[in-house]
């Protein structure tokens, strides 16, 4: 009750944004400052495991990438996080092709003004989280104060603090507005999720009607077969993104996802690289490296343990 008073008081102005801050970072340092990383990440697992993390021998794929969270840290992690800086790297491995088309950039929320948005379908979001973005389909019929105090909220966070992924902590905060990508139909595309195993794809998550009660993740390997297991998150309804009972039609654009994907990759053990399919043309969305933070149960059970047997803890790791 009196968080929700906060929260409420927090976005309502500039005056109860500095009112309440020096609380929210009180609160917050008290919450996940005070505890190292190590306990906060096998905390989370052991509530949602039952056990705790074998740091010393790590052996389910949940393991591996709570491990990797911990151990394996690098600049390169930083910049392929930042969804800004990430286009360079995208641009120099694969080319500027895979691009969403960038419009604006700014480091200041205030900079979001009609004047700054195009006049074509845009999506408005901050570089240096891992939330969803703002869809603009008409810059005139668009709140642009509520919009500004929701990004200066964003932009205050280093979302290190909660989620203990080292690569958030040093990202210099800012706004991109991209286009907004829509199929012919004028409907968001699909998008792939392909995990990579030391540099090569092993299996692929499709996630369908997104945003939306029916949301859904069908599994899949690189022959586009279905994989015998599901890792499913828990959403706001109460339910979970299990498999669907039907199939997703395989992408027009599978085998050049697959390449592509593969070259960004290279450098990583364990990376998620995200796509869309746009009518039939390919669209790089973002690197991710601990999906749901190894945190959510493949099931069954031992396919956690197959498919952890199949990631290999590099040398640099060790």
């Amino acid at each position: 009750m009196i968080r929700n008073v906060l929260k409420k008081i927090y976005e309502s102005s500039s005056f109860g944004y500095f009112a309440v801050l020096p609380f929210y970072k009180f609160i917050n340092f008290i919450k996940y400052d005070i505890k190292s990383d190590k306990h906060i990440i096998n905390e989370r697992y052991k509530k949602n495991f039952g056990v705790d993390i074998n740091f010393n021998d790590p052996q389910t794929l949940n393991e591996k990438i709570s491990w990797l969270k911990l151990y394996d840290r690098s600049p390169l992690h930083t910049l392929c996080s930042d969804k800004y800086a990430v286009r360079n790297y995208v641009k120099e491995k694969i080319g500027a092709q895979y691009l969403v088309p960038l419009f604006f950039k700014s480091e200041n929320y205030k900079d979001i003004i009609p004047e700054n948005i195009p006049d074509i379908p845009s999506i408005i979001k901050t570089n240096h989280d891992s939330g969803g973005g703002i869809f603009v389909t008409d810059k005139n019929k668009i709140n642009y104060p509520k919009i500004q105090l929701e990004l200066r909220r964003r932009m205050g966070l280093n979302y290190y603090q909660r989620s203990k992924e080292w690569q958030y902590k040093n990202i210099a905060p800012c706004i991109i507005v991209e286009k907004l990508l829509q199929d012919k139909n004028g409907e968001i595309p699909m998008d792939y999720k392909l995990h990579c195993f030391n540099g090569i794809v092993r299996m692929i998550s499709v996630d369908i009607n997104r945003g939306s009660d029916n949301h859904k993740r069908n599994w899949y390997n690189t022959r586009w077969k279905r994989e015998p297991y599901k890792w499913s998150s828990p959403k706001g309804n109460g339910k979970f993104t299990d498999p669907a009972d039907y199939d997703v039609p395989k992408p027009d654009t599978l085998e050049d996802m697959i390449k592509m994907s593969e070259v960004l990759a290279k450098p990583f053990d364990y990376v998620r690289i995200d796509w869309y399919d746009v009518d039939s043309q390919l669209f790089f969305g973002e690197i991710t490296y601990y999906h749901d933070g190894g945190n959510k149960p493949i099931l069954p059970p031992e396919w956690d343990l197959k498919l952890g047997s199949q990631l290999i803890l590099s040398d640099k790791n060790a």
